[in-house]
């Protein structure tokens, strides 16, 4: 083992795994430091992948170059494409995955990686020397005494900086369960003078799945056939599964409210903010007390796997309430819990402290990415952890890092987001966050990412040649459909009609669709022509993004000198720091008169 790097991460979950990748295929010599090495790309919570804004985000990996997307291509046990009754804009592909492969097939990419090494044990403390321009990482101390330098570090500690594990009145240090919580790392971080807040996730319980009767749910069938994720990945090969729905009830809401008090979320036991998209089922009782059931989603975690996910009844309270709950809902009468619910508690840092690229403020070389920057969720720790490790390795010798644009990916709105807006509850990934989403399909992520990703070397000479072919036939289609007519119209005219599709355009559709080209520029072509025009606005609508984007304002800038600026403004600009115009109009609670005095300042 060398003992010295140029990138260091901490944490083999989704971020750490994606950093790793990242790095080493930028030819940096990179070590993984995971506790266990065979918690390397465990699911935590729900074995699944994707879903609303999630699944584009997940695209955007894989077009980079990055892991997740061919890693649930291959451990995909049922797949579903959301939305496809509405607009392509929201259409958004899930998978379940086979818990055990998935995370199997994580180690053996990294195992095969050059310039990776893995390093198991726990990191207790970051190493810091301070210079002329000011505080540098040079690399971590683990708990053992070993010391490893870097030139950059990257955090991805999930849910383990002080995770502290809640079921009823019981409570357990760790990060989930049977693994310890990171302690160390949470006093370095606060002695390097970085601001750390508390937030809370949770999780459902598991039943075993011999104790279900599946016959007293609705059977939820998987795509046929199932799309898949990865660019470069043609067809989904291995058996698909069902999954299952059922529902609370009256007596189930009762049980929760007569419980209320013994909820650690209630008790005041825990004090810190978990995700309001993804709430418990205590929150659900109360917030939405007029409903007489919420569904569920019965979901197995593989193809051998004994335990089943039973998704929409994440909770915290006491074991034996979670026994009576369980058992009281259709399907589950016999049901015999193999894993109780919790609510974990865990250390994050407020992202005002964090560059556009994911490095800290504070501390040249270190960088956060996952839970640490508040985000819920793997693929939103995945498109971090990306983006972290390229850029530990792209400032390296002070170059230039990577930030991609709120109009280019949802990678993009998300550290955007992170970084300009407040958090008070964990941050997760919706189409509805993305201005420009109707441009941020999942179908053309590699139109928007491959290219830096070949740049920046993460993608490989077979992903590139796939890429110019579809490239190349979207061109072909595009040219047959704009000069081919029939009458006084083209076919794109054609297309364009709401109930035309490309198979039953005359003469030929039966072309186009018959295999010559590839099937998904066949797709892409039908989905830019038939929304040409909502298309053109959004692009004049980036247009006038990009101008506010390219109004800089410079690094270090000092807002109390803007003659005219309240002092709330002042005092905003000064946390986050914006890095143009354009960021600042997106910090909440600047007014138009404040960006209107800071652009006059700027002018002048």
């Amino acid at each position: 083992m060398h003992e010295s790097y140029d990138v260091i991460v901490i944490g083999g979950g989704h971020a750490g795994a994606e950093a790793a990748w990242a790095a080493a295929r930028m030819n940096a010599r990179t070590a993984l430091i995971t506790v266990r090495l065979e918690a390397i790309g465990r699911m935590s919570c729900n074995p699944a992948i994707g879903g609303l804004g999630k699944g584009q985000m997940v695209r955007e990996i894989d077009a980079l170059g990055g892991l997740m997307g061919q890693i649930i291509d291959a451990t995909g046990i049922q797949f579903r494409m959301l939305n496809r009754r509405k607009g392509p804009a929201v259409w958004a592909p899930r998978a379940q995955a086979d818990r055990h492969l998935y995370a199997a097939e994580v180690r053996r990419r990294l195992e095969a990686a050059a310039n990776l090494e893995f390093v198991e044990g726990m990191v207790d403390a970051v190493a810091v020397e301070t210079g002329p321009s000011g505080q540098r990482v040079t690399g971590v101390r683990l708990a053992d005494g070993r010391v490893l330098t870097g030139r950059a570090v990257v955090i991805t500690t999930g849910t383990f900086l002080r995770g502290l594990m809640h079921c009823g009145n019981q409570q357990a240090a760790g990060g989930r369960v049977g693994e310890p919580a990171a302690e160390g790392l949470s006093v370095t971080l606060r002695q390097l003078g970085l601001e750390l807040g508390r937030l809370k996730t949770g999780t459902p319980p598991r039943v075993h799945r011999d104790s279900v009767d599946f016959a007293r749910m609705e059977p939820q069938p998987g795509d046929d056939p199932p799309t898949p994720f990865s660019f470069v990945v043609d067809r989904i090969t291995q058996p698909q599964i069902e999954c299952w729905i059922t529902y609370t009830n009256e007596t189930v809401h009762r049980l929760i409210r007569d419980n209320l008090h013994r909820s650690p979320m209630y008790s005041g036991q825990i004090e810190s903010r978990g995700p309001r998209y993804c709430p418990s089922i205590e929150d659900k009782v109360v917030r939405f007390a007029d409903k007489s059931r919420h569904q569920l989603f019965l979901e197995p975690e593989g193809y051998d796997s004994e335990r089943i996910y039973c998704n929409g009844i994440s909770t915290s309270l006491p074991a034996d309430v979670q026994d009576e709950m369980v058992r009281l809902i259709a399907g589950l009468e016999q049901a015999r819990i193999v894993q109780h619910g919790y609510a974990v508690e865990y250390d994050f840092v407020p992202t005002h402290q964090i560059h556009p690229w994911l490095e800290t403020k504070r501390i040249a070389g270190l960088f956060l990415a996952g839970q640490i920057n508040g985000t819920s969720g793997y693929e939103e720790a995945a498109g971090q952890g990306l983006m972290a490790g390229v850029n530990a390795v792209a400032t390296m010798g002070g170059g230039e890092p990577v930030v991609l644009g709120r109009d280019q990916a949802y990678i993009g709105v998300m550290i955007d987001d992170l970084i300009t807006r407040p958090l008070d509850e964990p941050y997760r990934m919706f189409t509805s966050r993305a201005e420009y989403r109707l441009h941020l399909r999942g179908d053309n992520a590699d139109a928007r990412l491959t290219p830096i990703g070949r740049k920046l070397g993460l993608v490989d000479e077979a992903r590139w040649r796939r890429y110019q072919a579809k490239q190349e036939d979207l061109r072909a289609i595009n040219e047959i459909l704009t000069t081919h007519r029939v009458g006084e119209h083209t076919l794109m005219e054609l297309l364009r009609r709401p109930e035309n599709t490309i198979r039953t355009l005359p003469g030929v559709g039966a072309e186009l669709a018959n295999g010559r080209f590839d099937p998904a520029a066949v797709e892409q072509a039908e989905i830019v022509a038939k929304y040409a025009g909502y298309l053109d606005r959004e692009k004049r609508s980036i247009a006038r993004f990009a101008e506010r984007e390219a109004r800089p304002i410079p690094a270090r800038f000092d807002f109390s000198r803007v003659t005219g600026l309240r002092n709330e403004a002042t005092e905003k600009l000064g946390r986050v720091s914006p890095r143009s115009l354009g960021q600042a109009s997106r910090i909440p609670g600047l007014t138009p008169a404040d960006l209107m005095i800071l652009m006059v300042h700027l002018d002048r």
